[in-house]
């Protein structure tokens, strides 16, 4: 046996047992794996900016996200403090010192119609009991809206006067019952 060889092969003359490689000029290297390096690179580098551009498009949305349940938050906190306002001011105590203060005063006795039993009177109707002459209110009753002047009364409303003492003070009228008209309407 020969050092450095194997059983059956035989060393090549002057190599002394050694295999050369030998580069021949006038042959081409063959392209190996530079297009699919290049490949891979260029797809690893889509990916990334891919993923960078889903992140950023990800993080805008968890932004406007955060700031709509802030908005939603103070929108739903104003709800409800003017839904309680709402539940105070129509409460019955609160809308009886209002009627109050507008100078409406409770009614009398109420009486009702009962209609399927031929509209006969339930109960004994009684006008209002109206006491003593009510200050004018202050208090706006709509604000917001404009009031109309004094001097531009309508025609049927009773004229208000002082009392004595300079007090500016309203006396609460019952309505008086229109006149039928002489046409009636009834007959169009």
């Amino acid at each position: 046996m020969v050092a450095g060889g194997g059983a059956g092969s035989a060393a090549l003359p002057g190599q002394g047992g050694r295999a050369r490689i030998t580069v021949r000029p006038g042959r081409r290297p063959v392209r190996g794996r530079t297009p699919f390096a290049v490949l891979v690179v260029i797809l690893l580098a889509a990916g990334l900016l891919g993923l960078l551009a889903l992140n950023t498009a990800l993080n805008e949305g968890s932004f406007e996200l955060s700031r709509l349940q802030r908005q939603t938050t103070v929108l739903t906190d104003e709800q409800q403090g003017l839904q309680h306002q709402i539940d105070q001011n129509s409460a019955p105590d609160a809308l009886a010192r209002r009627a109050a203060e507008l100078g409406m005063v409770p009614a009398g006795g109420m009486a009702f119609l009962d209609v399927p039993n031929g509209g006969k009177v339930l109960g004994s109707p009684g006008p209002a009991q109206d006491g003593q002459p009510v200050k004018r209110s202050t208090a706006e009753p709509w604000p917001g809206k404009p009031q109309p002047s004094p001097s531009a009364q309508p025609s049927g409303a009773a004229p208000s006067a002082p009392a004595s003492g300079g007090d500016t003070t309203v006396r609460v009228n019952p309505a008086q019952p229109a006149a039928p008209t002489a046409g009636g309407g009834a007959g169009r």
